[in-house]
């Protein structure tokens, strides 16, 4: 096969549109759902971990960053506003929030769903290097 924009967009390797999601987190009292828009992990994703290797900004923060955007794709925060480095004055985001993000973020990207070995089964044959 020969690498052409053509040849990846039928195998599936671009990550293509956001995929719309709701999110509930609590604050305080109050339990708050939003519609958020989730980017698959992409070239988005690999530079923001670059980045966060480097030093550059916190790892946690930049995947929220790189994943969560509008409709259109585009990112609705800076690694710096989920930090609060962005507005010391308004803060950080709340736990809560943080956690649902990265909790649809691996809901979308598949993180997490691995199945495990069934029981009782081996791929590999053994032999004890003996005969009978």
């Amino acid at each position: 096969m020969n690498l052409s924009i053509e040849n990846l967009q039928e195998m599936g390797a671009f990550t293509g549109a956001p995929v719309e999601k709701e999110v509930t987190w609590k604050q305080g009292d109050k339990e708050l759902t939003a519609t958020v828009y989730v980017r698959k992990m992409s070239y988005h994703t690999a530079r923001s971990d670059v980045m966060a290797a480097r030093g550059a900004h916190d790892g946690l923060a930049g995947r929220i960053a790189a994943c969560i955007c509008d409709a259109d794709g585009k990112s609705v925060f800076t690694a710096e506003d989920v930090t609060g480095e962005a507005d010391p004055e308004r803060g950080a985001l709340n736990e809560n929030l943080v956690m649902a993000l990265l909790n649809v973020i691996a809901e979308v990207n598949g993180l997490g769903k691995a199945k495990p070995p069934r029981q009782g089964t081996s791929t590999t044959k053994r032999r004890s290097g003996t005969s009978s």
